[in-house]
Parts: C-alpha cells; sequence; structure tokens
C-alpha cells in the first residue's frame, strides 16, 4: 500500500480498485502508456524548457518551439509501447494536435512577461490532520502575478473544457493550493488556473477557506476507504479502454502474471542490501 497519496491516485481508487491495486498496492510493470499521456508529456516538457529559457532572459522562437516538440515526439515514441485505444485515430492526428496547442500556448502568452515563474514541475508534498493524511503531487508552474497573488497553473492537452462549477470542485488544483499555503506560508489570494491548450481555453478559480476545509476533509475521507479496503474489485467502465492493465484484468477475462520465485542470484543480492 502506498504511504503518500496524489490526486490522480485518488481518482484511480474511485473509478477502479483494481487498476488502484495494480498500479499502488501489488505494482504490475507495464511498460505502456496511452497515446494521450504520452502527448501530453511532450507538451509538458517543452512548455518547462521555454520558461526556463525565459527565466534565463531567452525567449525561444515559436518555430523552434515546435521543433523541439516535434524532435521530442519522434525520438521518444515507440508503436509497440504506447497505445491508441480511440480506433481509426492515426498517430498524426495526436502529434498534430500537441503541436497546435503550443501553438496557441505561444501566441496567447508571447513575450512570457506578464507574471513571475516561482516553480516549474515543482513536486510538493504536505500532510493533513496532523501528518495522517500525506500528500504528493507535481505543480506545472507555479507562478506570482503581478496584482501579489499566487498562481497555480495546470496545462492540460485534452479537447474537452471542464464547466466552472467542475473546475470549481476540482480537487487535484485544490489540493496543491492546500500544499503551497502550508509549505510557503501563504495567506493571502492564490489562483487556480487551467491552461487548456488544444481549445485554446484559459479557466480560473478560487476556493474560499470553507472549500479549503470541506476539501480536507473529503480527502482525508477518501484516504480512509482506500486504506480500509480488501476486495479490490475492478469497476468496469468507458475507461477501461485505455487502462494499460486490462489485459490482466479479470472483468475481462485476464489473470495476473505470476510473481517469478526467487533465484540464489536474487536472494544473494538482497543479502547485501
Amino acid at each position: 500500500m502506498q504511504d503518500t497519496f496524489s490526486p490522480s491516485s485518488l481518482s484511480c481508487f474511485e473509478n477502479c480498485p483494481k487498476q488502484y491495486q495494480f498500479r499502488y498496492v501489488e505494482p504490475l510493470e507495464v511498460d505502456q502508456e496511452g497515446i494521450e499521456a504520452f502527448v501530453g508529456k511532450r507538451v509538458h516538457e517543452v512548455l518547462e524548457r521555454l520558461y526556463r529559457f525565459v527565466a534565463e532572459g531567452m525567449v525561444p522562437s515559436r518555430e523552434k518551439v515546435l521543433w523541439r516538440y516535434r524532435q521530442n515526439f519522434a525520438d521518444r515514441f515507440d508503436p509497440a509501447r504506447v497505445r491508441i485505444a480511440r480506433e481509426g485515430t492515426e498517430v498524426g492526428w495526436y502529434r498534430a494536435a500537441g503541436a497546435r496547442g503550443l501553438e496557441n500556448y505561444y501566441q496567447r502568452h508571447y513575450p512570457f512577461d506578464a507574471d513571475r515563474t516561482l516553480g516549474l514541475e515543482k513536486p510538493i508534498r504536505f500532510e493533513l490532520d496532523g501528518g495522517r493524511y500525506p500528500v504528493r503531487g507535481i505543480i506545472d508552474r507555479l507562478v506570482r502575478a503581478k496584482d501579489g497573488a499566487l498562481e497555480i497553473h495546470d496545462f492540460k492537452t485534452g479537447r474537452r473544457v471542464p464547466s466552472q462549477d467542475e473546475l470549481d470542485r476540482d480537487r487535484q488544483l485544490g489540493l496543491y493550493e492546500l500544499g503551497v499555503r502550508e509549505l510557503l506560508g501563504e495567506t493571502g489570494e492564490v489562483r487556480l488556473v487551467w491552461h487548456y491548450v488544444v481549445p485554446d481555453q484559459v479557466r480560473t478559480s478560487t476556493r474560499t477557506a470553507e472549500q479549503r476545509d470541506a476539501l480536507r476533509q473529503a480527502t482525508a475521507r477518501s484516504i480512509d476507504r482506500i486504506r480500509a479496503e480488501q476486495d479490490w474489485a475492478p469497476r468496469p467502465s468507458a475507461l477501461c479502454g485505455w487502462c494499460e492493465f486490462r489485459p490482466y484484468c479479470p472483468a475481462f477475462g485476464g489473470t495476473r502474471p505470476a510473481v517469478p520465485a526467487p533465484t540464489e542470484t536474487d536472494e544473494v543480492q538482497l543479502e547485501l542490501l
């Protein structure tokens, strides 16, 4: 059982306890990922690189940014490892969507001087309720706005833009706000900002003290449910087509591969650790 929880692991359990078991409790190593996650990583790494150049007083051209994305995509794409679940959609469509998202972002925010970057791909770890509920995450970009507010920015590469009501209840950035307030001692306004780069939309949200307290309590309840779980039953849904563990899931007739018995070499290595 994992000892520190993230927004993605909480959502994983809610979507399917069996997937959670395969991913976090008795990890099943599967060297695959969906094309959506692959594109998201390529976009994130290019935006991180862009802002690191900006911090040094250099703004790369749009052409250079797009070249870097296409180069990284080509270097890292392995058709045997990256799965495309959506039938009839070619890899070129996904590659072009990522490029379009970067171009949209570049045009909207150039010359990237509207705020000050405090952190990029910033890991955070904090605790709720006196340490009983440890939480971790990674903030895409932490920002100090010109009006003094702290902003938590998140880059999204999906096509769908959630409603404002959904964003006002979003757990991921809500938890990140709890973390940065605790770690930085922030008492002023904190804005949550989502960049939906492919449809070229920006959305923001703020939370009241009452909403933050409600999130703390809801997160504690979610972690309690995970800690009490014993069955890890699969929960089939439309998301199953994107799950890397589907071939091993009992809901689809699969079984978990047997764990090989330790060899004499393994036992010697364990004694040396």
